[in-house]
């Protein structure tokens, strides 16, 4: 009997939290198809370089983000109204909304760039100083839950990031990051950013 019960309590349990996940994706679908998809497309697939594509990146990333843009620690005139009236469920929704989606691999544009940054983003540049991008980004530039997925990313947005760490004008993300870019070349951060975007 006592068995049946606990069977029972863990079935209402899932079935609630069911249920929890498709009100908040229904939540997030509306949000998207609000505001968000004027910039970052409809499943987040931008095409423009002034705005990152959001599909497939981590959730916990997104959030992290969204939740920085809120507070005013990464600032961007574009996203604080944005996310002014964002709750923090709402945050955590749109992450996990945005991170299912896939975005087709592309390939790049200038393979010899590529090539240069296929190096820099696997083993650094010793002569410099520069680390491999690898160490904290993976393998294949997915990054982690903390970490920013730089796979299929847009090249212009991933060399705009690194110049705006490199001149200190992006505050957050910042203790790593601003000691790896204040090394790198104007060539060496398009050359990553062309890399990571044919990954």
């Amino acid at each position: 009997m006592k068995a049946h019960r606990l069977t029972l309590l863990a079935l209402l349990a899932l079935a609630g939290t069911t249920a929890w996940a498709q009100a908040d994706e229904a939540r997030a679908k509306k949000i998207a198809g609000g505001s968000c998809f004027l910039c970052h497309g409809a499943q987040g697939e931008s095409t423009s370089e002034v705005f990152p594509r959001l599909a497939g990146q981590h959730a916990e990333y997104i959030t992290k983000q969204l939740t920085a843009f809120k507070s005013g620690a990464r600032k961007s005139t574009a996203m604080v109204e944005m996310v002014s009236k964002l709750t923090p469920d709402e945050m955590v929704a749109l992450g996990k909304y945005y991170e299912k989606f896939v975005l087709p691999r592309e390939e790049a544009k200038d393979p010899q760039l590529a090539a240069m940054g296929r190096y820099i983003f696997h083993n650094g540049n010793k002569f410099s100083g520069v680390p491999a991008c690898v160490s904290c980004h993976g393998t294949n530039a997915e990054g982690a839950a903390n970490l920013p997925r730089l796979a299929g990313q847009i090249p212009g947005y991933i060399h705009t990031q690194l110049k705006s760490f490199n001149k200190r004008e992006r505050t957050n993300d910042n203790a790593v990051m601003h000691t790896v870019v204040e090394k790198m070349t104007e060539l060496e951060m398009a050359a990553v950013a062309e890399y990571v975007s044919s990954k």
